[in-house]
C-alpha cells in the first residue's frame, strides 16, 4: 500500500460545513447497514464494471488509537446488525469480550482525560480538533492487468503527484475542511490514458454521550473481573454464629478469606474489573459508544469524534448540572488518593466544546446521545424494594433511604422530573446550536419482562448471590406495571413535548426520541432462560435459587453447588437475558463502591454492607452488552436521520478525456 503525505500545514483548517454523504436506505433495527453493503460492493467490482475511484477514511472511529481495533468491528459488521456483530465478537473472544484489550488503546485515559494530542497509528492528532484525516484511495472495476496510475491530489495548494501500479491502494492524509480533488490517469499499453476524478472531503462528526448508568454501560466492564476457585467470606446483618456466608473470590487475591481477617480495600482493588472509567463505570459496550462506532463503520466518508461523559448514578441535578459521587476508583500500581466525586457532565461538555471552538471557531457539537431520569425517580430504590426480602435488611435499607417505594417515585415523576427536564433543555440548547432535535434521547427498556411481555415470576433465581435477596412476585409486578404504564410514557412525553408537557417552543424543544428497542426487550428480561444459554449458566445458576454452597466449611474451598469453578463464568456470551441479574453483576464486576458517604462506609471488606453492595453495584438490572447492542440498532436510524447521513452524495465524479498526455512530472 502506497502512502502519500501532503506538505506541512500551518495552523488549523476551519470546518467547511455539512457535507451530504453516501446514499443510504432507512436502516431497520436488525437490518444490514446499506452503506456497508455499498462499500463492500464498490471494492469488489467485477471485471466488466467501469473504472471507479473509491475512497474511505481509515480508523474513522477516532476514540480508537489503533486501526486494528476499528477493523475488528468493520469486518465483524459486514452484513450484520450491531447486535449480530456483538454476538459474533462474543463467540470469537470466547466470552471474554472484545473490549478487554481495546480499553488500553484509546484517546481518552481511564481517568476520563482526553489525550491532546493523541498518537493515532503513529501520527499525533488533536482529538477534539483534527487538522487532517487519513484516507485510502483505490481504483476499482475493470482495471487492466499491469496498468499504471498517475495520481494527483490537489487541496488548493497545488497537486501532489505520483505514479504507481493501479493495483496499489494509495494512503494519504487530507486536510480537514477542504475539498481534495483526486484524479488519476490510467495507462495500459498503447491505449489512450483514461482520466477519472472525484472529490474527497471528510466530515468529522462530533458526538457527546450524556446520562446515567444506562448511558454509561453499567454492568459491562471492559475487562470483566477474573474469579477464583475458592470462596470469600462475607458477614450478614444478623450477628449470630451463622451470619457468615461464602461467595467466589477474586482471582489473584492472596489475603485472608476468613471474616475475622480484615484486609485493606486497596489490596482487594488490585484485582478489580477494568472500566473505560471506573469512577463512572463507563464502558465501551454502552449503547452510546456502539451507536457512534456503528456510524463510523457504516459511513466510509466520515470520521466520528466521540466524547463519553455519562456516569452511573447520575441524576439531572447531581450528575448533569452538579458533581456526583464516584462509583469506585481505578486500581493503580502505586497507592494514590481516590477522588470521591465526579465533575458535572454539562461542565465537562462545555469545557470541551469551548476548547474545540478556540482552535477551530466553526467546530460544532453535532449530536448528543442522552438517557437520564431513572435515578431522578429513584429506580434503584425500587429495585431494592423488590429484591431485598429479609426483615432486618429491609428495615435498615428503608431507614438509610436506599429502599424506595412506587408512591415516592410517582411523586417525583409528577413534580421534580418535569422541572429538571426543563432546566436540562435550556442548558443543552446553546451547546447543540439551539436545535434539540440533535439531542437523541434513547429511552430505557423495562428490565422485568419475560415471554409475551408479562412480568418475570420473581423468586431467588438470579438473585441468590446474597442470602437476603428474593424478587418478591407482587412487589415485582407492581414495579413492572409502574415502569411500563407510567414512567416510560412520561419520559416520552417529556422528551417530545407531548401529553400536556409544557415546552417554550415545541418545534425546537422536541428531542429525537428512540424507544423501538423496548418491544425486543419484552422477551429478554432478567429472568429469560433458553437451552442455548451458556453451559455454566444452565448448570450453575439454579432456576430455583440454590446456586451456592450453604455450608460455610466446604464453601470456603468450593462455593458453587454445581461443583464447577466460578472462573468458568463468561460475562460476554450470547444469552436469552439481555439484562444482568444480581449473580451476573457479582460475577462480572463485584463492585465495592468507594464514593459512599462516610456514614455508610463499611469497617472492612468482609462487612455486611459490602456483601449487598458488591452484588448489585456492578450492574444488576442493567442491559448486557447484547442489550446495549440492540439499543444501538434502535438508535442508529434516528442518529443517521438527524445528521442527514442519508442524503445522496456523488461518491465520485468520473471524467473520461480525449487523448491525455501524461507528463513526466506525474510519473
Amino acid at each position: 500500500m502506497v502512502r502519500i503525505q501532503f506538505g506541512s500545514i500551518a495552523g488549523y483548517a476551519l470546518l467547511a460545513g455539512a457535507l451530504a454523504l453516501s446514499p443510504a436506505q432507512p436502516v431497520a433495527a436488525q437490518g444490514v447497514p446499506s452503506a456497508v453493503q455499498g462499500v463492500t460492493a464498490a471494492t469488489s467490482l467485477g471485471s466488466d464494471e467501469p473504472l471507479q475511484i473509491v475512497w474511505e477514511v481509515r480508523n474513522r472511529f477516532r476514540l480508537f488509537r489503533e486501526e486494528r481495533d476499528f477493523l475488528l468491528h468493520s469486518e465483524s459488521a459486514r452484513g450484520r446488525s450491531v447486535l449480530a456483530s456483538e454476538q459474533a465478537l462474543e463467540v470469537q473472544s470466547d466470552g471474554r469480550g472484545w473490549a478487554r484489550n481495546t480499553v488500553n488503546r484509546l484517546c481518552i485515559d481511564l481517568f476520563g482525560r482526553i489525550s491532546e494530542p493523541c498518537n493515532r497509528d503513529n501520527v499525533k492528532e488533536s482529538y477534539l480538533t483534527p487538522v487532517d484525516h487519513p484516507v485510502t484511495v483505490r481504483l476499482v472495476g475493470a482495471v487492466p492487468v499491469g496498468a499504471t496510475c498517475a495520481w494527483a491530489f490537489d487541496d488548493g495548494d497545488g497537486p501532489q503527484q505520483s505514479t504507481f501500479d493501479c493495483a496499489e491502494p494509495v494512503n494519504l492524509r487530507v486536510r480537514y475542511g477542504r475539498v481534495t480533488v483526486a484524479s488519476v490517469d490510467v495507462s495500459s499499453g498503447p491505449e489512450t490514458p483514461q482520466r477519472l476524478s472525484t472529490e474527497i472531503m471528510v466530515r468529522d462528526v462530533f458526538i457527546a454521550g450524556l446520562g446515567d448508568s444506562i448511558a454509561s454501560g453499567e454492568g459491562n466492564p471492559d475487562r470483566a473481573m477474573a474469579l477464583a476457585d475458592e470462596g470469600f467470606c462475607f458477614r450478614s446483618y444478623l450477628g449470630t454464629a451463622t451470619s457468615q456466608y461464602f461467595r467466589p473470590s477474586r482471582a489473584g487475591y492472596k489475603g485472608g478469606r476468613a471474616c475475622e481477617s480484615p484486609e485493606t480495600l486497596q489490596a482487594w482493588q488490585r484485582y478489580s474489573a477494568l472500566w473505560l472509567n471506573s469512577a463512572c463505570h463507563r464502558s465501551l459496550y454502552s449503547y452510546q459508544t456502539r451507536t457512534a462506532l456503528a456510524l463510523a463503520v457504516q459511513y466510509p466518508h466520515i470520521a466520528v469524534t466521540f466524547l463519553p461523559l455519562a456516569c452511573t448514578g447520575a441524576t439531572i441535578s447531581d450528575g448533569l448540572f452538579g458533581a456526583q459521587r464516584a462509583r469506585e476508583c481505578a486500581a493503580t500500581k502505586t497507592p494514590s488518593p481516590c477522588r470521591g466525586t465526579v465533575a458535572a457532565q454539562l461542565d465537562e461538555l462545555r469545557a470541551a466544546v469551548a476548547a474545540a471552538k478556540k482552535r477551530q471557531p466553526d467546530r460544532n457539537l453535532d449530536l448528543v446521545l442522552l438517557s437520564i431520569g431513572g435515578n431522578d425517580i429513584n429506580f434503584s430504590g425500587l429495585v431494592a424494594d423488590v429484591i431485598v426480602d429479609t426483615p432486618t435488611e429491609r428495615v435498615l435499607f428503608r431507614r438509610s433511604g436506599v429502599m424506595g417505594s412506587v408512591e415516592d417515585s410517582r411523586a417525583a415523576l409528577a413534580r421534580e422530573l418535569p422541572q429538571n427536564f426543563g432546566r436540562m433543555r435550556e442548558a443543552l440548547k446553546p451547546l447543540i446550536g439551539g436545535e434539540l432535535s440533535h439531542v437523541v434521547y434513547v429511552s430505557y427498556a423495562n428490565p422485568t419482562l419475560a415471554a409475551a411481555g408479562t412480568p418475570c415470576p420473581g423468586g431467588r433465581a438470579g438473585f441468590d448471590i446474597h442470602p437476603s435477596f428474593n424478587a418478591a412476585p407482587q412487589r415485582l409486578a407492581n414495579v413492572s406495571a409502574y415502569v411500563q404504564n407510567e414512567f416510560l410514557p412520561q419520559l416520552k412525553a417529556l422528551a417530545t413535548c407531548r401529553s400536556g408537557v409544557l415546552c417554550r417552543d415545541p418545534a425546537v424543544d422536541r428531542m429525537t426520541f428512540v424507544d423501538s428497542h423496548q418491544e425486543a426487550f419484552g422477551v429478554h428480561g432478567f429472568c429469560a432462560r433458553a437451552s442455548t444459554d451458556p453451559e455454566f449458566d444452565r448448570e450453575c445458576f439454579s432456576a430455583h435459587g440454590e446456586s451456592f454452597n450453604p455450608d460455610i466449611v466446604t464453601a470456603a474451598s468450593q462455593p458453587m453447588l454445581c461443583g464447577r469453578s466460578a472462573s468458568e463464568y463468561r460475562a460476554y456470551v450470547p444469552r436469552a437475558r439481555w439484562v444482568r441479574d444480581a449473580n451476573d453483576s457479582y460475577f462480572s464486576a463485584m463492585t465495592y463502591p468507594q464514593g459512599l458517604p462516610s456514614s455508610s462506609q463499611p469497617a472492612d471488606i468482609h462487612d455486611a454492607t459490602w456483601g449487598i453492595l458488591s452484588a448489585v453495584y456492578g450492574g444488576a438490572v442493567h442491559p448486557t452488552a447484547e442489550g446495549h447492542a440492540a439499543m444501538a440498532d434502535a438508535a442508529l436510524p434516528a442518529v443517521t436521520s438527524v445528521l442527514h447521513l442519508d442524503r445522496a452524495e456523488s461518491e465520485m465524479v468520473e471524467q473520461p478525456i480525449a487523448p491525455a498526455a501524461v507528463g513526466s512530472e506525474s510519473r
